[in-house]
C-alpha cells in the first residue's frame, strides 16, 4: 500500500514503528474513544503491528494502515478498515493528539476510502463513533458519509451514545 495525498502518505507498516504506535497511543483522545486501541508498552505495539502486517495480503481484514506527515515523516496515526459481524466495513482512523485540528483524518480517510474499497471489494464503508466525538463526527460528515442513526447502542462492549452513518461508494 502507498497513498501520496498533497500532505499525507500512506503505507504499510514496519516492524521499527513499533515505537511510534505505542507513543501515539497514549494521548487522551485514544483512552476516552478507542481504549481497545491504546498500547501501554511498545512491545504490545509491536505485537499488533505484527498481526496487521500479517493480514495485508489477505482479503478480509482488517487493513489498518499508518499515516505519515510528507514535510516531517512524522508517524501521525492511522487509517483502517474493519470487516464488522454483519459482513459489512467500518472505516476507523485516529490522529495523535499533536497532530489533530489540521484536516489529516479527513484528507487521509477520503484518500484511503477508494483504495481499499477496492481491494475489500466493497460498496458501502459504515462510519461509527461516540456521539460525544465530535471531531470524528466531522470528519465522516467531510468525508461524505450520511447520518442513519444516533441514540444508545453497543460501542466496545458498552452500551454508549453512539453516531452511525454510512457511505454508499
Amino acid at each position: 500500500m502507498f497513498i501520496e495525498t498533497e500532505r499525507l502518505i500512506i503505507k504499510d507498516f514496519t516492524m521499527d514503528m513499533a515505537q511510534v504506535v505505542h507513543e501515539n497511543s497514549l494521548d487522551e483522545d485514544t483512552r476516552r474513544f478507542v481504549p481497545d486501541e491504546v498500547f501501554e508498552t511498545v512491545e504490545d505495539a509491536a505485537e499488533t503491528i505484527e498481526f496487521l502486517m500479517s493480514c495485508y495480503d489477505g482479503s478480509e481484514g482488517p487493513f489498518v494502515y499508518p499515516v505519515f506527515t510528507k514535510t516531517s515523516g512524522d508517524n501521525i496515526g492511522y487509517v483502517q478498515m474493519v470487516p464488522l459481524d454483519d459482513g459489512n466495513w467500518e472505516i476507523g482512523y485516529h490522529i495523535a493528539k499533536r497532530f489533530t485540528g489540521n484536516g489529516y483524518a479527513t484528507e487521509a480517510v477520503k484518500a484511503f476510502i477508494p483504495v481499499i474499497a477496492e481491494k475489500a471489494g466493497i460498496k458501502e464503508v459504515n462510519g461509527i463513533c461516540l456521539s460525544e466525538n465530535i471531531a470524528s463526527k466531522c470528519v465522516l460528515r467531510k468525508c461524505g458519509f450520511e447520518e442513519t442513526s444516533e441514540g444508545s447502542g453497543n460501542y466496545q462492549g458498552e452500551e454508549r451514545e453512539i453516531f452511525k452513518s454510512v457511505l454508499k461508494l
